[in-house]
């Protein structure tokens, strides 16, 4: 009997998790933009700027892609130039890449998390649909920061945490330790592009 609970709490407790899970996104409108918003790694350094990331989502999901990265911006920066890129864009759909540079210039991640917190609350009171791309610690594992998880696990959005991981941990797709080269950010948005099919978004 005490088996069979057991049994009954863990299909109970995976059916609540699949039915609490956030990440369905609502379809995509063609003529509305996307705002891929970020540092160097949304910039596209590294690469000529018709390879950046978000040049080269849009021409695979043929919806215009605005390129709002900066290069060698911290996440305190980025949060105090978004509100007006969202007022003047009004995107349907933010891609948050921010922090590496926070990581890099070793400041507090629990603040660089806040920022993030900041973005999304500042993108969801307008409706905008978030995915937030996670930034690989500098270590030889390239391992995600904890943050990012936590973060989208709190504001109850999707996070890619491995994507940048995997192309910065193969030689062939990085510019540098730190930034893809073109054949990386391809990467970043084939597997982006994958992923707005796969919740449903295009």
């Amino acid at each position: 009997m005490k088996r069979f609970t057991a049994v009954c709490l863990l299909i109970t407790a995976f059916f609540v998790f699949s039915c609490s899970d956030s990440s369905n996104m609502q379809q995509l409108n063609p003529d509305q933009p996307i705002l891929a918003f970020g540092d160097s790694l949304t910039f596209g350094y590294g690469a000529p700027q018709n390879k950046s990331y978000p040049a080269q989502l849009s021409r695979l999901i043929d919806i215009p892609v605005i390129n709002a990265g900066i290069n060698g911006e911290l996440s305190k920066n980025g949060l105090a130039r978004l509100e007006q890129l969202l007022e003047l864009h009004d995107p349907q759909l933010l891609l948050l890449c921010h922090g590496a540079n926070d990581m890099l210039r070793k400041s507090d991640l629990a603040l660089m998390a806040d920022n993030l917190r900041a973005m999304i609350s500042m993108a969801q009171d307008r409706d905008i649909q978030v995915v937030l791309i996670a930034v690989p610690n500098t270590t030889l594992l390239l391992t995600p920061l904890k943050q990012y998880q936590q973060v989208a696990d709190e504001m109850g959005i999707i996070v890619e945490n491995d994507l940048l991981a995997d192309v910065l941990s193969r030689p062939g797709l990085h510019s540098d330790l730190i930034h893809p080269n073109a054949a990386g950010y391809q990467q970043m948005a084939e597997v982006i592009a994958q992923l707005l099919a796969d919740k449903g978004a295009i």
